[in-house]
This record gives structure tokens, C-alpha cells and sequence, in this order.
């Protein structure tokens, strides 16, 4: 995809090397890297610069990212690509559940990276690199973002590590929960003997934390409000399966998991708020809840 950005150059900025402008505004020094091998990518006042030229205050920087090679390992298939929010810059997707989110060996054709690249590549012939930001599990439905470029992507990552974006989920877990409001501060880690599962481990996981609210409880298990603080691999399912209330279909972390109720663990990533990463606007963005999760709110 192609991404023009333009920067007016005002007396902060006089005097400075385009690659030490291009670093106060965030570009990593691979991003920079990639532009010195694109054709036409940065220029001044309309004329093609190297790096090292200064600039001066009045001057006008253009940057150009073209990425014009897609993931030629990622097969375009025909399925669900739900847009909530698009720009230039990301896209945010409402995640339908039993999708994985990126190919595998027994994933080849049925992933969202299969979905995007046939939104772009066959429905808009446009190149696509596919870059996930937050990734849910394959069946854990709701929002994803997506980076629509090597800037963005390259933001958003720096965000996620830091903790800046802000992910809430509604899931349904077995049982009555006893509490209004509170905490979870269990470390994660992987279990041995198993490259998927994840068990709470407090001598050598890492730091997770879950915030959660009760919302409403029925005669068998009860609705929940979460928010992740971490980003750890199975984070809520660990997380409320250790305080002995597991997600309603979570057949992983419940070895009793009854399947006549919902055929996945009842988990939706619900709401995101994030800082824009190139334009600092705040973008707050909701889905709603599937059928499947909704049919358990009236039994």
C-alpha cells in the first residue's frame, strides 16, 4: 500500500538531518531503511533528497511509502472481513469467532489473514502487507486491529508493549461470581508438557493483570466485564479459570466443560481505545456482542 505524509518544517526542526526529523517523529530505524530503498520516497520541496540533507525552517518534507509487495505466502480466500474502522493508516476488524488469526498448518485457507488479503488484493487490487497489532485467539471473537503500513504498524507495536491500548472483553464464566469489582495479579506462564496451554505460575510466569466487573448473574454462570493491563497468551481463560469460575465452552481450561451451552469459550474482545498513530486523535470502538453470546443472555 502507498502512504503519503507531509511534514511542514518550522524553526524546532531548522538545521536538522531529514533522518533526525524522520526520528523525532517516531520512524524506526528500519522504517528509515525502507524508505532509503524506495523510489521517490522522500523528498523536499517537491525534489528528491538523501537522508543526511538538512532541512531548514519553510521547507516542506513529503514522505512516500510504497509497499508494493504483498504476502505472496498468504492465499486470498473468500470470507467474513467485518470493517469497523478503516483509514489510511489501520484498519479494526470485529473478528468473527472460530478464525484464526494468522495461517498455520492445519490454517491455511480459513484465517483473517486469508480474509484480508482477499479484501485488498482481489476486491481492491491493492497490494497488502498483513500486520496484526493485538491478536485474539481463534475463537475468541471481536476487535483486531490491523496496520495498514510499515509507520503505523511500527506505532502501534510501540503502544501495545507499552500498554496503551486499552482492551476491555465480555466473556461468561461458569458458576456464580462472588465478586462486584476487582483485580487479578496471577504471573503466567506456560505449562509444561504443552506448547498451547498456560498456567498460573508464581515462580517463574510473567506479570498479568486482569481487571474485572461482574455484570449480571443468571442460575448457572455469570456475565463479566474484563480488562487487560498485560497481554499475555490466554490471559482471561488462565486468569478466571484459577479463580475457579473457567469461561462457559472453554474445553482447554475446563476439563468439564459443557459444549450444550456455546460451542467456544464465551469471550469477546467488546471495546478498544487507542491514540491514532499518526494523526494523536483518541478512537474509541465498539462491537457488539455475536448471536452466539447473546443467545446465553436469554436462556
Amino acid at each position: 500500500m502507498e502512504r503519503i505524509l507531509h511534514y511542514p518544517i518550522n524553526i524546532d526542526s531548522d538545521g536538522i538531518t531529514i533522518s533526525e526529523f524522520l526520528k523525532k517523529h517516531n520512524f524506526s530505524s528500519q522504517n528509515i531503511t525502507h524508505l532509503k530503498k524506495m523510489p521517490q520516497s522522500v523528498l523536499v520541496n517537491g525534489q528528491w533528497k538523501y537522508m543526511n540533507t538538512l532541512l531548514y525552517q519553510g521547507d516542506h518534507l513529503t514522505i512516500h511509502i510504497q509497499e508494493m509487495s504483498s504476502n505472496s505466502k498468504i492465499l486470498p480466500c473468500k470470507l467474513p472481513f467485518p470493517i469497523l474502522y478503516e483509514d489510511e493508516d489501520l484498519v479494526v476488524i470485529n473478528k468473527p469467532y472460530h478464525m484464526p488469526i494468522h495461517p498455520s498448518q492445519n490454517n491455511y485457507d480459513n484465517t483473517l489473514a486469508n480474509a484480508a488479503a482477499y479484501y485488498y488484493e482481489v476486491l481492491q487490487n491493492t497490494p497488502f502487507i498483513y500486520r496484526c497489532i493485538n491478536r485474539l485467539d481463534k475463537d475468541t471473537s471481536g476487535l483486531t486491529i490491523l496496520a495498514k503500513n510499515m509507520y503505523s504498524a511500527g506505532l502501534l507495536a510501540s503502544q501495545m508493549q507499552r500498554g496503551e491500548i486499552k482492551r476491555f472483553y465480555v466473556a461468561v464464566v461458569k458458576g456464580i461470581f462472588p465478586f462486584s469489582y476487582g483485580k487479578i495479579t496471577a504471573p503466567i506462564g506456560r505449562k509444561p508438557g504443552s506448547t498451547i496451554e498456560r498456567m498460573v505460575d508464581e515462580l517463574y510466569g510473567e506479570k498479568s493483570i486482569t481487571y474485572y466487573h461482574k455484570l449480571q448473574t443468571f442460575s448457572h454462570y455469570t456475565l463479566m466485564a474484563l480488562r487487560l493491563k498485560t497481554g499475555r497468551t490466554h490471559q482471561i481463560r488462565v486468569h478466571m479459570s484459577h479463580l475457579g469460575y473457567p469461561l462457559l465452552g472453554d474445553s482447554l481450561y475446563d476439563p468439564e466443560c459443557d459444549l450444550s451451552y456455546i460451542s467456544r469459550q464465551a469471550l469477546h474482545a467488546a471495546r478498544i481505545i487507542f491514540q491514532h498513530p499518526v494523526t494523536g486523535k483518541k478512537v474509541k470502538l465498539d462491537a457488539p456482542l455475536p448471536e452466539d453470546m447473546i443467545s446465553l443472555l436469554h436462556p
